[in-house]
């Protein structure tokens, strides 16, 4: 007994225990393993409703006052064998579902390579982690153009850093039937492919508002495109579903191809992020085609930096987005406006927001119809 406990002691010896931006982390002397730990749980108030109106009914909906652990996360993550040689899997304890699982080569930065499953590199709204969020949730543009998380394989790299062609790109080959779909529908995949320029020669992190006050202006303008045949015109973290209009679900049903344009810059305690959609269905059973289009504009801005009386942690950010679900029906669109207060106790680790959102929906027969929504949620992680 005593022989073991020297060898366990010795064994300890060679671990070093931290607590960083990433939980409580255990790597030994030569960073050759490491594994990080981290939770994290949010707690949301919405009043009259929490989710955002999809169709021109819910406005009828009656008020459904919310309090609720909205996520509740478990995070492991670190290397093996070699330092470029990385994991990661995330999971929902709240929901009982495993959301991201992957395996990462990361020895060079120009060439990388990452197989399993994760939020698809398509658009930043997105692949931003809900705990690093500027407002309380994404905006009404999600919904409809997001690819969420996929399973498949993705090579990626950043090239010319610190350059004036300074670039990042993603090429991504998916299942291209959602979360957690171990099989496709039919033999088409997913394919998707983002190249963004960092164009100050500084590559710009994926979060929201500007903590770390960027002395330097840091900005991106990037351009992603996606193309994908399957029986889903639509994606979440629920996995795959189908945009109004289109319930029948057939495999190989649906032609979907897309593209963004999107840009985001942060310099001295401003931050902007914006996002330009447009997706076309193509219905082979119906034979019938649609064109949908959509874009959110989004700043925020510590005040403390020009007015002294502001205190120092709270941040103010703003939100505009519209949808038109088909460009053929003019007379039909969806509208965001949302005010957000951010009090950063300790980062994005630590944070407390507070969101007004407005919303503004018009039916094909020219019919509007609004809504106010408040929410008040609190976010942290260990």
């Amino acid at each position: 007994m005593a022989a073991l406990a020297q060898n366990d002691s010795i064994n300890s010896s060679k671990i070093n225990i931290d607590y960083t931006n990433k939980g409580f982390q255990f790597s030994t002397l030569d960073k050759n393993y490491s594994l990080h730990i981290e939770s994290r749980f949010q707690f949301r108030f919405a009043t009259p409703n929490d989710q955002s109106p999809v169709t021109f009914n819910d406005f009828y909906e009656e008020s459904k006052t919310t309090f609720k652990i909205n996520r509740a996360r478990l995070k492991i993550g670190g290397n093996a064998y070699k330092p470029w040689l990385k994991y990661y899997f995330e999971y929902d304890i709240a929901q009982g579902n495993l959301l991201d699982f992957r395996i990462m080569i990361e020895k060079w930065d120009f060439f990388k390579v990452k197989v399993g499953q994760w939020k698809t590199y398509y658009s930043r709204e997105r692949v931003i982690s809900s705990g690093k969020q500027q407002m309380v949730d994404r905006s009404i543009i999600n919904r409809p153009f997001t690819l969420d998380r996929q399973q498949g394989i993705e090579f990626y790299g950043r090239v010319f850093p610190k350059t004036l062609a300074d670039f990042t790109y993603h090429i991504s080959v998916l299942t291209g039937a959602g979360r957690s779909a171990t099989t496709n529908d039919d033999n088409h995949l997913m394919y998707v492919g983002r190249l963004q320029w960092n164009m100050f020669g500084r590559e710009l992190e994926m979060t929201g508002s500007d903590i770390k006050y960027h002395n330097k202006p840091t900005g991106i303008l990037a351009f992603a495109v996606a193309t994908n045949r399957s029986n889903y015109t639509r994606f979440s973290s629920a996995g795959g579903g189908n945009l109004l209009g289109y319930e029948t679900n057939i495999p190989g049903q649906y032609r979907v191809s897309q593209a963004l344009i999107e840009t985001a810059f942060k310099y001295r305690g401003f931050s902007w992020q914006n996002e330009n959609h447009i997706k076309k269905i193509t219905d082979y059973q119906n034979n019938t085609n649609r064109t949908l289009t959509g874009y959110y504009v989004q700043a925020g801005y510590f005040f403390s930096n020009i007015l002294d009386f502001v205190p120092k942690p709270l941040e103010i950010a703003g939100l505009y987005a519209n949808y038109k679900p088909d460009i053929d029906i003019n007379e039909a669109y969806e509208q965001e406006l949302g005010l957000a207060f951010n009090w950063f106790f300790k980062e994005h680790r630590n944070k407390l927001t507070a969101e007004v959102s407005h919303f503004s929906y018009q039916n094909i027969d020219s019919i509007t119809q609004k809504e106010w929504r408040f929410r008040i949620q609190w976010d942290i992680s260990f």
